[in-house]
């Protein structure tokens, strides 16, 4: 059974920094591209930002400079930590684990910016 579980999640101010964690199990963690997505209310699920199985990395351009995606393949783990946080930036964010041919999503978690 595919598990990924956010944590990290919740309100601060614009300027703050925030640490998102997801813990993955039941897949082969390391094979796997890792990212996370952002919904807003009313809006679409975008990508925020994706690390590939190789290490690669790739963000949207609205995060750019603030938010850094990284993985720990010992211990099943990808993370996103973001920094000088924006009210735009308030969504549910989710960990998703794609496979070769299987996506996986957590849960989601919430963060919200504001004053």
């Amino acid at each position: 059974q595919v598990q990924l579980v956010e944590s990290g999640g919740g309100l601060v101010q614009p300027g703050g920094s925030l640490r998102l964690s997801c813990a993955a199990s039941g897949i082969a963690f390391n094979t796997h591209d890792m990212a996370w997505y952002r919904q807003a209310p009313g809006k679409q699920r975008n990508l925020v930002a994706k690390i590939r199985a190789s290490g690669g990395t790739n963000y949207a351009d609205s995060v750019k400079g603030r938010f850094t995606i990284s993985r720990d393949n010992a211990k099943n783990t990808v993370s996103l930590q973001m920094n000088s946080l924006k009210p735009d930036d308030t969504a549910v964010y989710y960990c998703n684990a794609q496979g070769f041919i299987t996506a996986y999503w957590g849960q989601g978690t919430q963060v919200t910016v504001s004053s």
